[in-house]
């Protein structure tokens, strides 16, 4: 399902409620997530913890918004070091490419 891009706050509440269900399964519970925040440093996210994440995306999103795609797109260091607000950026330029589309 496609959906109308959304404000950066409101993408960044719905990815910060998708992180806070993968940590839920950790028993991590209460953890602040913020635009700094990293998924590798500060969440603790493993590979397939993004797997879910691009699942979660997809469901919310459409098939426009692939999380393995824009991975596959970055070198080592920068998945290491993949803060939050990135993600935000890519659903938001996915989402409004798709709208300018189909226009």
């Amino acid at each position: 399902m496609t959906t109308r891009p959304g404000t950066r706050d409101e993408v960044l509440a719905e990815i910060s409620t998708m992180l806070s269900r993968v940590l839920d399964q950790y028993g991590l519970e209460d953890v602040e997530i913020t635009a700094d925040t990293t998924f590798h440093e500060d969440l603790g996210l493993e590979s397939i913890d993004l797997v879910t994440v691009g699942s979660m995306l997809t469901e919310r999103y459409g098939h426009t918004v692939n999380l393995a795609a824009f991975l596959a797109d970055l070198d080592l260091d920068e998945i290491i070091g993949l803060r939050v607000s990135l993600l935000v950026d890519f659903v938001l330029s996915q989402l409004s490419s798709t709208v300018t589309a189909e226009r």
